[in-house]
């Protein structure tokens, strides 16, 4: 079994930006816009004629902006490789015919991802609505029908393989005290580090969010800490809403002592404004501040938040550690508040989900198998 340093050796350093879902073997990736990565793809005008069906640049840069910029980013990847594919067989990508799509979802069952392994489903899920989405911003039909038949033969097929969606496990309370255990609280990158994985359990917030956060985003107040969340995947408005943090019972996972113990550290460096989450080169500097190595970029990426949660996992000897994720906070609060009976609804504001959303459900459903199993006290 490698060592944690021979783990932590392995990850590779953050490159920047978060990349998005995994692409696929081969695609061809257009070059990447901070902006609007889906501009190109939104229709202009269907004639040169026609100004009542006209859209002018500035317009499509603002409907492709609609789009949250993970999302947008994925699916410029994913027309770009649907384009690529239809020209290389021969097929019309828009509009496309039933049967192409069709075709194409089963050319992407078969493909491998870049790292050798099958595509998830949600891969040729996310795939399709992107193809289906670019076909209603023309004004054009596409039916999926037999495309979404394929897609659910090849989740059978992997079903009777015994192939499960890889997930990131819960950092459930346990693990994220051991987490933060191995982390140092008397350098920059060890109360950094505590904050992140303290924010991200009891927001159980979403990386795009943590990352997001500014220092003037977190207000003390008697009861705790209000941290405004600007903008999250349920809020693609950004009318913004407030999430309250309580104190805690302990000082090491309190999120109120916490937080304010790394702003003070940030105060200390001169920084009282601007991102929250920040990176930390090898020599302890503020990444953007006079001395620190590598590029100027101050905010954290959420590749980096993913890094900063993996690295953690690895430093405690955590099983598994290499699956762990920004996510596992997320997902290990709402479970935790699910065991400690929190109503759905409650987690469901809490995070920022439907109430009738399957995944809050899941989180409520691991701790009630438990809690209520029917095998409890029947004499075994």
């Amino acid at each position: 079994m490698p060592s944690p340093s021979d783990a932590l050796s392995a990850l590779e350093p953050d490159h920047g930006p978060d990349a998005g879902p995994e692409p696929l073997a081969g695609t061809v990736l257009p070059a990447r816009s901070r902006e609007t990565p889906f501009a190109a793809d939104v229709p202009a005008s269907p004639s040169g004629t026609d100004v009542e069906r006209a859209l002018s640049p500035a317009a499509r840069v603002r409907v492709a902006d609609g789009f949250a910029a993970t999302t947008g980013r994925a699916y410029a990847r994913d027309w770009t490789a649907f384009t690529t594919w239809c020209t290389t067989h021969g097929r019309t990508p828009l509009p496309a015919t039933a049967e192409t799509l069709a075709e194409y979802v089963t050319h992407l069952a078969a493909t491998p991802t870049r790292t050798g392994t099958p595509p998830a489903p949600s891969t040729v899920e996310r795939a399709l609505a992107c193809i289906q989405s670019r076909h209603k911003l023309a004004g054009l039909a596409a039916d999926a029908r037999p495309a979404r038949l394929a897609l659910r033969s090849y989740r059978r097929q992997r079903a009777d393989a015994g192939q499960r969606t890889r997930k990131a496990p819960p950092a459930e309370l346990d693990i994220l005290r051991r987490m933060l255990d191995a982390t140092a609280p008397d350098t920059l990158a060890g109360l950094r580090d505590r904050a992140a994985l303290v924010l991200g359990f009891a927001l159980m917030g979403r990386r795009s969010e943590l990352t997001a956060l500014n220092i003037a985003d977190i207000t003390l107040t008697g009861d705790g800490l209000e941290v405004f969340i600007g903008r999250s995947k349920t809020d693609q408005d950004a009318i913004g809403e407030t999430v309250p943090l309580p104190y805690g019972s302990h000082t090491e996972t309190c999120p109120v002592r916490v937080v304010q113990a790394w702003i003070a550290a940030l105060a200390e460096q001169e920084v009282t404004s601007g991102p929250l989450l920040r990176g930390v080169d090898r020599h302890g500097h503020l990444t953007g501040t006079v001395g620190a190595a590598g590029k100027a970029v101050k905010r954290m990426s959420g590749h980096g938040l993913n890094l900063l949660v993996r690295r953690a996992a690895v430093r405690a000897g955590l099983p598994n550690a290499e699956t762990f994720s920004a996510h596992s906070l997320r997902a290990g609060g709402a479970t935790a508040a699910a065991k400690a009976g929190a109503p759905v609804s409650a987690i469901a504001r809490h995070g920022r989900w439907s109430e009738k959303s399957p995944v809050v459900h899941g989180y409520i459903r691991t701790a009630d198998k438990w809690r209520d199993n029917p095998m409890r006290g029947v004499g075994l």
